[in-house]
């Protein structure tokens, strides 16, 4: 079975956030086409896409690398996230679906029962789904498209909310479900940008990592709602 390039750009993006790939690392086509079990044709489809979103940067004479966002843009990113994600909620608010709504209420559901229990590996997994989920709800392709990008890189150059967090943090995810299931969108709106207030996050530190292969390219795309 041929593997998308759309596939190869989900897992080559998921190993940057995740650190596997850090910043700066050598993105060479071959050893990517190995590690990923594909052609090299796909690997190189998916690094034009990770480059137009700023994972990647092309080097002359050094080929494909992975970003080195400096601190000046990683707090832009912040400033930008600030401006977008209370956008976003209250969108969502005004043109959620059923469908959305049950996916977010589901999410709160096991977030809360997670953090209650100090479940602390799937937290982030299970607030990344539900931000995309309320991205998804704006039913606007083009905003959706910039909160999951801006989501993605906030959580590749910031660590996540301290477990002792966790519990508030999906009481407040509640809420603001609570606000864009009743059409609230003033509340939606002031619920995200409180939430954000309320974040202090700190810069990751990345370490070099071995990029080993090969790999099969198992990490696959949340379906659309």
């Amino acid at each position: 079975m041929r593997i998308s390039a759309h596939t190869v750009c989900t897992a080559i993006r998921d190993d940057i956030v995740g650190g596997v790939l850090p910043p700066g690392a050598r993105l060479a086509e071959e050893q990517l086409a190995q590690r990923y079990g594909v052609s090299r044709v796909p690997v190189r489809e998916a690094l034009r896409t990770l480059e137009s979103e700023g994972f990647v940067v092309s080097r002359r004479h050094a080929g494909a690398c992975v970003a080195q966002p400096g601190d000046r843009e990683a707090a832009d990113l912040l400033d930008i996230h600030a401006l977008l994600e209370p956008l976003g909620a209250a969108r969502a608010a005004q043109r959620r679906t059923e469908a959305h709504l049950k996916v977010l209420r589901g999410l709160v559901r096991l977030g809360r029962q997670r953090a209650g229990q100090g479940q602390e590996t799937d937290l982030r997994s299970l607030g990344d789904w539900f931000h995309e989920t309320v991205a998804q709800a704006t039913c606007s392709p083009g905003l959706t498209s910039l909160l999951v990008q801006l989501r993605r890189k906030i959580t590749w150059l910031y660590a996540a909310e301290p477990l002792s967090r966790a519990v508030g943090l999906w009481q407040e995810r509640g809420a603001l479900v609570d606000a864009i299931a009743r059409g609230d969108a003033e509340r939606a709106r002031m619920l995200s940008a409180a939430q954000l207030e309320r974040a202090t996050p700190a810069r990751r530190q990345f370490r070099s990592v071995t990029v080993r292969g090969p790999k099969p390219a198992v990490n696959t795309v949340r379906g659309q709602i």
